[in-house]
């Protein structure tokens, strides 16, 4: 299903990542459309490195895995291509897409060697799972370098109308108004069964734990959330958010989703009474790290009605660090690898600017390549600096 966008929404919302995080990195692309290649091979190597008569990677053989969510493709094409330069034969992540819990436990095992997917604090989780020696996950494998530090902004959504009636700024405030329930559960995903079955994420992304976690702290006995493909829930969301009709549902920047999913226009962030800790109420392995303290963000009361008594948007989740995770072993082996792997970093506006293009359609590889050819001086900066690594 595809969905006109808003071009002043969509930027109001590209300011609001700036402000909210930080603005990551100061590398931005130049927005001004021009001709894309119509080719997906890897970039011809930069002026830097074609100067060097053997490149580090030359010979050497990487696997590299991607995360099972679109918004992580583009970022994960352009760090395989930067690896490309320095010689390095890197295969497709498209190849082995994978939830976080395996793709952790791959690279672990020996059986991926990096990815440019983590979401930490949030998969800190996963480093303390269990290998059969007795060592844990995170004995194998270390989070790299910067590439979107406190760079992802996540949390949920209502519906604008729907917020307004019943005056609801907060998940507690929804769980403890009868008749904002019975309103809100009359057209959602489980209609009758009394509780507001709210939009969710699929059962391997790690964030579902994150939500039933925050439900059980809370108390929020009237509130389940909804495990299922994140598209097929995201489209109902928006057709919900459009119409004005009750809708709540967690989403994340860098994404197109909130240039569809609009703060301020059709919805609103929502805050959180508390902020789950590491209490770890569901007593799962790991489920400590799923703390998302401090959880706010500075959203003014327009797009985060919340924040108009609080002073800051109490969203219940902390802005992650969206960064490179690699073997071990790899990253001593490979030092021009290790070094590039630690500089490269992405600015989030830009991120979320390809990823609006790759939802209305554009090619991946078209995206990462173009990205490149904008970015040349900066890309040019980091082989070298790689290649004096090597």
């Amino acid at each position: 299903m595809q969905h006109s966008r808003k071009l002043i929404p969509v930027l109001t919302t590209f300011a609001l990542l700036v402000a909210a995080c930080g603005g990551g990195s100061t590398t931005t692309t130049q927005v001004a459309v021009a001709a894309a290649p119509t080719t997906t091979a890897p970039p011809a190597a930069t002026t830097t490195a074609m100067m060097q008569e053997t490149l580090p990677g030359e010979g050497v053989s990487v696997v590299m895995a991607r995360a099972s969510w679109p918004t992580g493709y583009f970022q994960a094409e352009v760090v395989r291509r930067l690896m490309q330069m320095l010689g390095y034969e890197v295969s497709d992540p498209a190849e082995l897409e994978l939830g976080p819990a395996l793709a952790y436990l791959a690279m672990a095992q020996g059986d991926a060697d990096f990815w440019a997917n983590s979401w930490y604090p949030l998969h800190n989780s996963w480093l303390k799972a269990e290998m059969p020696d007795g060592s844990q996950v995170g004995d194998h494998v270390e989070r790299v370098g910067g590439l979107m530090a406190a760079s992802a902004l996540q949390g949920y959504l209502i519906t604008k109308p729907f917020a307004e009636e019943y005056g609801i700024r907060t998940l507690d405030d929804l769980n403890n108004n009868p008749a904002a329930i019975a309103a809100y559960d009359a057209d959602d995903p489980d209609p009758g069964n009394g509780i507001a079955d709210i939009y969710g994420c699929p059962e391997s992304w790690t964030c579902d734990d994150a939500i039933e976690s925050q439900i059980v702290f809370s108390g929020w006995e009237n509130i389940r959330q909804v495990v299922a493909g994140y598209d097929a829930m995201i489209a109902e969301a928006i057709d919900k958010a459009n119409e004005g009709k009750p809708m709540i549902a967690y989403t994340w920047s860098p994404s197109s989703y909130i240039t569809l999913l609009r703060p301020g226009d059709n919805v609103y962030w929502l805050g959180v009474e508390e902020v789950i800790d590491d209490s770890n109420p569901l007593g799962r392995e790991g489920g400590e790290a799923w703390d998302q303290r401090p959880g706010t963000a500075q959203i003014d009361a327009e797009l985060c009605p919340d924040a108009e008594t609080r002073g800051t948007c109490q969203l219940g989740w902390v802005i992650a660090d969206i960064l490179v995770t690699a073997r071990n072993d790899f990253l001593a082996e490979n030092p021009a690898a290790a070094k590039l792997l630690d500089i490269v970093e992405l600015n989030i506006v830009d991120v979320s600017l390809q990823i609006v293009e790759q939802y209305n359609g554009a090619d991946i590889g078209v995206l990462a390549t173009r990205w490149i050819a904008n970015n040349q001086e900066q890309v040019d900066a980091w082989i070298a600096e790689a290649l004096a690594a090597a």
